[in-house]
């Protein structure tokens, strides 16, 4: 009795040992989790550690490279008519690529921009100061001439055809200037038409009608001006704009022979103030901007590469490009030619596009043949849709087979008709379907209809299933 009492007094105990024992190596693996996971954590932390200087400066150099980005639209739209394309510095205006710009104070140098130079040409930039540009934007600036590289800078400036003319200056026309001398204070207006050649004409365009980058003078608006209004405006420039104060370049009597010029321009004769005669200059990207935009606009009438076609002449050719400057043909794409097919471009295109266009053309001069050969307009669309059935013209002489050309692009070129010479006469034709129909089409509609197949079947026999 007591034997079995003790044994069944035991035996509980014994029964009870096994939890206790999976408790405690349940315990074990936790422990042993969470010091895997504490291991993971030191681990995490010690290489972001280890990494975190690095992700901070690729941080901070994809911060400064959209900075940069940025800068460089700023720079060509507003500093790189006095400062150049590359920050070389035009005339008296400082270059910006400078190591002694890049290696001043940040803050000296946003003070520079944001607030201008006093008795200088350089005006304030920031809004505070009367300028359009933000402090955010000022700091791009000095991001730049700290920090940007001038090469990409001056092709940005290229690209969206804001390159500064340099020459700043230009001749006037010695017979127009001397008749000037006829006129009513002619003296006084032969010292402004000078002037303006010699410092205006970059920024206010040939003859004063304005540019990209500043508006026309010679303006009925403008004249309606008094005289006191406009020499304020030369004399102290204009807050927010690029024009900037002339007090400290020009005397009293030569600004006001500025303004003499400016409200009685009506009466100077047209062309007496030309544009500089810089040659337009090009990058990579606006000579393919250029190739594709001439593509698209101008193949057609002038010829896939400047050929020239019976409905406009050549330009790929060395008498055009030779005889042409780039200003003239710049006008010639904006304004048109009045009395033939030539459109006016400058209400379609942007100056950049317009000036793409030039470049792209002027690099065909140093291999411009003597003498074009004018190709015939061809069909639109893909080339796999078109008939490439080829008119055949046996026993006529050139003239005749150009006849027989346009008689058969009259008839219907690219619908089936080609042209067979029978006894002397041209006789349309008409040519089996499937010719033009290429392969490639019934490849990709036999292709198309497999998998069309494929799937019904799979749909089929999943309802079966």
């Amino acid at each position: 009795m007591d034997t079995d009492t003790q044994t069944s007094q035991t035996l509980p105990a014994d029964r009870a040992a096994p939890p206790n024992q999976g408790r405690r190596r349940g315990h074990r693996i936790e422990t042993l989790i969470a010091l895997l996971a504490t291991q993971v954590i030191v681990f995490g932390l010690a290489l972001y550690a280890v990494n975190e200087p690095n992700r901070i400066l690729a941080a901070q150099a994809g911060i400064l490279d959209r900075q940069l980005d940025a800068a460089m639209s700023l720079y060509a739209q507003n500093c790189s008519v006095c400062h150049g394309s590359n920050g070389e510095g035009i005339g008296a205006t400082p270059p910006l690529d400078s190591p002694a710009l890049r290696t001043m104070p940040y803050e000296d140098l946003r003070k520079t921009i944001a607030r201008g130079r006093f008795d200088t040409a350089m005006p304030a930039w920031a809004m505070e100061d009367g300028g359009p540009l933000s402090d955010y934007e000022v700091g791009e600036l000095v991001a730049l001439v700290q920090s940007g590289d001038w090469t990409t800078t001056g092709e940005r400036v290229v690209n969206l055809g804001l390159a500064p003319l340099v020459p700043f200056t230009t001749e006037p026309d010695p017979a127009l200037l001397a008749s000037v001398a006829a006129l009513s204070e002619g003296d006084v207006l032969q010292q402004g038409i000078q002037l303006f050649a010699t410092n205006c004409v970059a920024c206010h365009g040939a003859d004063g009608l304005g540019s990209a980058i500043a508006p026309a003078l010679n303006d009925p608006a403008v004249r309606a001006r008094t005289a006191d209004e406009v020499t304020r405006t030369i004399t102290f420039g204009t807050a927010g704009t690029l024009m900037a104060g002339w007090s400290n370049v020009l005397a009293p009597e030569q600004i006001d022979s500025l303004t003499t010029l400016i409200l009685r321009w009506d009466s100077v004769p047209a062309g007496m103030i030309p544009a500089p005669d810089v040659p337009i200059a090009t990058t990579a990207e606006s000579l393919a901007l250029g190739e594709q935009l001439f593509a698209q606009n101008c193949s057609r009438c002038h010829g896939p590469e400047g050929q020239g076609t019976p409905r406009a002449p050549a330009l790929n050719v060395r008498s055009f490009l030779t005889g042409t400057t780039d200003s003239a043909m710049q006008q010639i794409v904006t304004l048109g030619v009045p009395g033939t097919a030539m459109p006016a471009w400058g209400d379609r295109m942007t100056d950049s596009d317009i000036q793409a266009i030039v470049g792209f053309v002027r690099q065909w001069e140093d291999t411009a043949p003597e003498v074009a050969v004018p190709v015939r307009p061809g069909g639109g669309g893909p080339p796999w849709l078109r008939n490439t059935s080829q008119t055949t013209t046996q026993g006529l002489g050139q003239s005749a087979a150009a006849s027989a050309a346009g008689q058969g692009e009259g008839q219907g070129q690219g619908q089936g008709q080609i042209l067979n010479q029978t006894g002397g006469q041209a006789v349309a034709q008409q040519t089996p379907w499937w010719p033009v129909i290429d392969w490639r089409i019934l490849l990709l509609a036999f292709g198309g209809l497999s998998i069309a197949f494929t799937f019904i079947l799979a749909g089929f026999s999943a309802l079966k299933k």
